[in-house]
């Protein structure tokens, strides 16, 4: 029988753990800490908007970047143009989440296969790549914001208190808002996945012809879906244009698709936990082998990916749950053993 939320042990560990590291974090950490910690939460917030859609959905994107690009532009036009960040955040998850329904209902309705599906994302993301590089002129712009074109939109507005637009978030309060809506966005994907909604979602993935037969939209739900990651995703993109004061269209490129993917994959296809664990690791070793002038580090980091996907193709965190059961199991026969053991001596 599937566990419920409340008796799921790792749910709890996973929220006790998050609500810790926000609240204890800034008390012991150095502002350079701070900063580099607030990057992986962002990106662990867009890792599990791919995780969403693929591990529950069954949704393999290769264009994740085109939703994360959109809510960081979107964000980056309205805040400079309303002069406060509280609408403008909202919008860089309503808008994308929009364009995610839109795109997946002509995906999904026009019953485009796994393969095509991939190939459209990817062929969006590009779209939107080429478009804002070529922005660059003084007549692309939407009010007061310039595109920008490849030189990007600078002096993006720090994220403010809601409704008092002088009242920026310093670092520290930064980091606790971002661990903050990490926390919440898990929180309402586990409850969104535990759901009748959720299972049906994880039912369509495993056998769309039954779930089908069975009576449910499954074209209804993947739009769901698709919508939801593509917000999340939206969300995160304004948190990393917030972040760096600045974003440019590499925000909309390849390489922030594709690693998401990495992400989702080498921590774990199904699981939530597992690409934030991924994100922290591989975004901490990136920047240690970046310090290193022995050997490109993309090249090392490639030859550990591709270790990690030949050894654990289930993932990170589902191979170490594995592991752990392994060694409990062995524990408790070992244990029985004992016991039976002196149970036979006592008894002779």
């Amino acid at each position: 029988m599937e566990k419920t939320l409340a008796k799921d042990i790792g749910f709890w560990v996973m929220l006790g753990i998050g609500l810790a590291v926000m609240f204890i974090g800034p008390m012991v950490w150095g502002l350079f800490e701070i900063m580099q910690i607030t990057q992986y939460v962002v990106l662990s917030v867009y890792a599990l908007s791919l995780a969403y859609i693929w591990g529950f959905g069954g949704i393999l994107s290769f264009g994740q970047a085109a939703f994360f690009g959109l809510g960081a532009y979107t964000f980056a036009v309205a805040s400079i143009n309303i002069g406060e960040t509280t609408v403008p955040f909202a919008l860089s998850f309503l808008l994308p989440a929009a364009f995610g329904a839109a795109l997946g209902y002509f995906m999904f309705y026009g019953r485009l296969s796994d393969v095509y599906l991939g190939v459209v994302t990817m062929v969006v993301t590009l779209i939107f790549w080429k478009l804002i590089n070529h922005t660059a002129g003084p007549e692309y712009s939407i009010g007061a914001a310039r595109l920008g074109g490849f030189n990007g939109i600078p002096s993006i507005p720090i994220l403010n208190v809601p409704g008092d637009a002088k009242a920026w978030l310093d670092p520290a309060q930064m980091f606790q808002a971002f661990m903050g809506i990490l926390i919440i966005v898990y929180l309402c994907l586990r409850l969104i996945i535990a759901s009748d909604f959720g299972r049906v979602s994880v039912g369509i993935r495993e056998n769309e012809t039954r779930a089908s037969l069975l009576g449910y939209d499954i074209r209804r739900h993947k739009v769901i879906i698709f919508a939801i990651g593509s917000g999340i995703a939206g969300m995160s993109g304004a948190m990393w244009a917030t972040y760096q004061t600045f974003i440019d269209p590499n925000a909309f490129s390849m390489e922030m698709s594709a690693k998401a993917l990495v992400w989702v994959m080498a921590g774990g296809v199904g699981t939530l936990a597992g690409p934030i664990l991924a994100v922290i690791l591989l975004q901490w070793l990136s920047l240690k082998l970046g310090t290193m002038h022995i050997l490109n580090n993309y090249f090392i980091l490639g030859a550990i990916l591709m270790g990690l996907v030949l050894l654990l193709p289930r993932g990170l965190l589902p191979s170490l749950r594995l592991l752990a059961e392994r060694l409990w199991h062995l524990g408790r026969q070992k244990m029985d053993a004992s016991a039976a053991s002196r149970k036979a001596t006592s008894d002779v």
